[in-house]
């Protein structure tokens, strides 16, 4: 049953990749923006029903411009996020040369970054700006890379800086994932040697999987030192993830 079950998942998540890569070569090109981010959020919701996964979103996201920082647990964030409020990600670079899943990436208006590259970040940040300037909502993994779900990596300040230059605010989002066997779901966890594969296979396998997606209240950055703001950010997701699991 539980095999079945699986592939019937698989076979519906399938079906919205395809759907959603019609819909960006065919109907994107025609449409607005904003019209865009709204289908990136439908699809979303639709891709995480098909792969068996309930959103409970808890609190309001603030209008845009915005910069959106969350922990990172796994590739399911994104499609958690978007399916609450879609956001513009920045993703590392060799994302955009997956198979299939690059060009969906890319057409959801991802900013991509070569985190090996220090200088890059640089460029991004300019980029993101950019993007707030323009009242876009912007959504970034401080941390730079997934964590096991029980704790956060320390977060790199850079990319915030953005938000500074813009005064644009920062609205945190904790992410945290259960099922019907463990407060702390490891099924969609995408970290160290995890292979997209494996993490696929255990998702659509768990039973009754919940994303958790909790809305802090957003914070002003006008004269915000990064460091001190990415601390803050941090401290701030951490006692949220402490409070779920008391």
């Amino acid at each position: 049953m539980r095999f079945a079950r699986a592939l019937w998942r698989l076979t519906a998540a399938l079906w919205q990749a395809v759907s959603g890569a019609l819909i960006c070569a065919l109907w994107f090109p025609f449409i607005t923006p904003a019209q865009r981010m709204a289908h990136v959020g439908r699809w979303s919701a639709r891709m995480l029903r098909a792969l068996g996964i309930r959103v409970e979103a808890r609190g309001a996201m603030h209008a845009g411009p915005l910069l959106v920082v969350a922990n990172h647990i796994s590739w399911v964030d994104i499609l958690a996020v978007n399916a609450v409020h879609p956001a513009r990600f920045v993703s590392k670079a060799d994302v955009r040369h997956w198979p299939f899943i690059g060009y969906l990436v890319a057409s959801g208006g991802t900013l991509f970054i070569e985190r090996e590259r220090k200088r890059d970040a640089l460029r991004v940040v300019h980029q993101i700006a950019a993007a707030l300037r323009s009242g876009d909502i912007v959504a970034v993994f401080p941390e730079g890379t997934t964590s096991d779900g029980h704790d956060v990596l320390p977060f790199h300040a850079n990319l915030l800086q953005a938000a500074i230059a813009t005064a644009a605010p920062v609205q945190p989002l904790v992410l945290r994932y259960r099922d019907a066997h463990a407060a702390v779901s490891q099924a969609p966890s995408y970290v160290g040697d995890t292979s997209l594969a494996a993490s696929l296979w255990a998702t659509v396998t768990a039973d009754k999987l919940v994303a958790e997606v909790i809305v802090e209240n957003a914070l002003g950055t006008r004269h915000a030192d990064r460091r001190a703001l990415a601390e803050h950010l941090r401290e701030l997701i951490v006692g949220r993830l402490k409070e779920g699991r008391a």
